[in-house]
């Protein structure tokens, strides 16, 4: 079931989006070579506590820390570690959320450390691109297909694929709501989409083959050919105007 928000209740995500949007300008400057996955968790467990909120991720499912910190192959769900340490070159996916009052936020964004390839860049840029034309389809009276295909659309056409393991969600008191927001799909299709839906839009998306499995770990998403993965992610409100990004 689609569970519709007040404009309280956005309010009070807006709240935990406003939090996130300082966590990811943080760790831009934050996030260097020579940094161990284990201290960005620290750095982001702490601002989000001083902030008054509360980790999202962190016990969610069993999952041992406040972000997902996911280099180069690792597509979501990366564990940080003090023995892993980030080297020029790198991608890094990192994926956090937070809660205020009872409702949650959500985002994700991908990091190049230094000098990257040109088609490393673009892997990076169309992802984001992808986020941002799945954000556009956010009003009233469209479906959710169009979403999905606005996505899959803008990552095929640069020769990019898009994973279908893991889909974006319908987010509020529970980090995980209907509806599932599939990042591929045809247009025209699914719910209608209606002011006071929530939903965390997700793009995953690699340089190679969509395939993708799961390290003993039991949490760590790396893609089966090995190839580079980027994953961007905001948590975004339909209203009357058009899509809200909360988490900007």
């Amino acid at each position: 079931m689609i569970i519709l928000k007040s404009p309280r209740e956005i309010a009070l995500m807006r709240a935990g989006g406003r939090i996130l949007a300082e966590v990811m300008e943080r760790l831009r400057a934050f996030v260097k070579p020579g940094i161990s996955t284990a201290e960005i968790d620290r750095e982001v467990e702490t601002f989000i506590e001083e902030k008054g909120a509360k980790p999202a991720f962190k016990g969610y499912r069993g999952f041992p820390a406040t972000v997902c910190t996911s280099i180069n192959e690792e597509v979501v769900h990366g564990i940080p570690a003090s023995t892993r340490r980030l080297k020029e070159g790198d991608i890094i996916g990192l994926d956090l959320g937070c809660i205020v009052d009872g409702y949650y936020a959500d985002c994700a964004f991908t990091l190049a450390l230094g000098e990257v390839p040109p088609r490393v860049q673009q892997l990076l840029d169309v992802t984001r691109e992808s986020l941002e034309r799945g954000v556009d389809q956010c009003r009233p009276g469209r479906r959710l297909g169009d979403i999905s295909h606005a996505v899959q659309e803008h990552v095929e056409r640069h020769g990019f694929s898009v994973v279908r393991a893991f889909v974006g969600h319908g987010i509020g008191r529970e980090l995980h709501e209907d509806p599932q927001i599939p990042n591929f799909g045809e247009a025209g299709r699914g719910p209608l989409l209606k002011p006071g839906m929530v939903l965390a839009i997700e793009p995953m998306v690699t340089m190679g083959g969509w395939e993708v499995r799961i390290l003993p770990d039991r949490w760590t998403a790396v893609t089966e050919d090995g190839s580079l993965a980027a994953h961007f992610e905001h948590t975004v409100a339909i209203t009357e105007n058009g899509p809200d990004i909360l988490t900007r």
